[in-house]
């Protein structure tokens, strides 16, 4: 990574100099140098992503006939990715890495998430690939694991080849990650991914699934995507706790100069829906089975189950030791269930009772509104809508109806 990072400063470096030259010329020579140095410039990028896509090919050839497995959480924003993640995170059998999408819109900030969808697909798949240079692009001046984006929610991160400080098979919490593995070589990434059988993904920032087409039908992959959505309601309370004001920016780019939480929902509702319906109308029958749509509601109320679901789906073993974790990490005490929602990384909580917060906390006309917005969203995934702030109150009422089998 380092070497790629080097030689793509080098280039730069040389295109600034060809630059100057150029502009010291007299003006009849001008218009004759700029366009040597256009066709210059050109070779040589050209010539150097050759090069570099070789080397890497080179490099990760042994990975492509690995038989690994890929997995790529697709979800959005505030619901329960991050969970999601931790259920293969903590596997002793999958590398994990959490959002590297974000370094690709923290680099593109004036981008639109139609078009940054390409280089987020082929980031994928160089990371599937265990080929981590690819991330160099997106990070400045990376070294160490600390430089990338939630590093600390990988155990496999955590433990060897990439840290020595845990075992493998530990389960490991990021506050003691953090304290002890962030200043490992950056190279430990590609290193440690090499060493698992299965490598799985968690982002939130596709908004169609053809954009994953090229990964879906790659010879070199094995990839399944489990789709992720919740309750829209519960989406909205839970964006009022926190601020992704540089992610609402860029979603409302597209259609708004100011960051509107309602534009943001309606694009988020119509996206998630969008997907679906291409996975059950457009995919041919053998990409569909690799395809998975899971509620964040049924992924709460009996995590056993769903994890055994999610394992048969992606050909992982379970253990007695991660399933007593996982239930306990969504059987938290009720009385911190309130603030668990306000940590955008909190997965200790009382799951069941967090998705139904927003009932307690939203006004009835913030709900209505959403409601409007999100309405064929609500109705594709199954969940009922309510009436009256009486309806929303109770809690009785059961709002998430039987998923439809597909």
């Amino acid at each position: 990574m380092t070497e790629q990072c080097s030689g793509k400063e080098a280039l730069q470096g040389w295109a600034q100099i060809m630059f100057s030259l150029a502009s010291t010329e007299g003006p009849r020579k001008m218009l004759i140098r700029v366009n040597t140095f256009h066709i210059l410039t050109a070779s040589a990028f050209v010539l150097f992503f050759i090069f570099s896509s070789w080397r890497r090919h080179e490099r990760h050839q042994g990975a492509c006939a690995s038989n690994k497995t890929h997995v790529l959480i697709l979800s959005t924003w505030r619901s329960g990715s991050t969970l999601a993640g931790q259920l293969f995170s903590q596997n002793s059998e999958v590398f994990y890495l959490m959002e590297p999408a974000k370094h690709v819109w923290n680099r593109m900030p004036w981008g639109s998430p139609e078009l940054l969808q390409g280089p987020l697909r082929d980031l994928l798949r160089s990371i599937f690939l265990c080929d981590m240079t690819a991330l160099c692009s997106y990070i400045e001046q990376p070294s160490k694991v600390y430089h990338l984006f939630m590093w600390s929610m990988s155990r496999a991160l955590c433990s060897p080849p990439a840290c020595e400080a845990f075992s493998r098979s530990d389960i490991i919490d990021t506050v003691n990650c953090n304290a002890r593995c962030g200043h490992s070589a950056i190279e430990k990434i590609s290193e440690a991914c090499t060493t698992y059988s299965h490598v799985v993904v968690k982002t939130v920032r596709f908004f169609q699934l053809e954009a994953l087409y090229p990964l879906l039908t790659d010879p070199s992959l094995n990839v399944h995507v489990i789709h992720l959505v919740r309750d829209p309601r519960a989406v909205y309370a839970s964006r009022q706790t926190i601020s992704l004001f540089p992610d609402d920016l860029l979603i409302s780019n597209a259609i708004n100069v100011t960051p509107s939480t309602q534009v943001v929902m309606r694009k988020v509702c119509h996206s998630q829906v969008g997907m679906y319906l291409t996975a059950m109308n457009q995919m041919p029958p053998a990409l569909r089975k690799r395809y998975l749509l899971t509620r964040y509601e049924d992924l709460v109320r009996d995590p056993i189950r769903k994890l055994a679901e999610w394992y048969k789906f992606t050909g992982l073993t379970s253990s007695r030791k991660l399933e007593a974790w996982i239930y306990n990490i969504t059987h938290w005490p009720a009385s911190n269930t309130d603030k668990s929602d306000v940590d955008p990384v909190g997965i200790q909580k009382n799951a069941n009772m967090v998705s139904q917060a927003w009932r307690k906390h939203l006004h009835f006309q913030d709900v209505k509104e959403v409601q409007n917005i999100c309405q064929l969203a609500m109705k594709v995934f199954g969940y009922r809508q309510v009436g009256s702030e009486l309806e929303q109150r109770d809690l009785m009422l059961d709002l998430v109806l039987p998923q439809k089998k597909t």
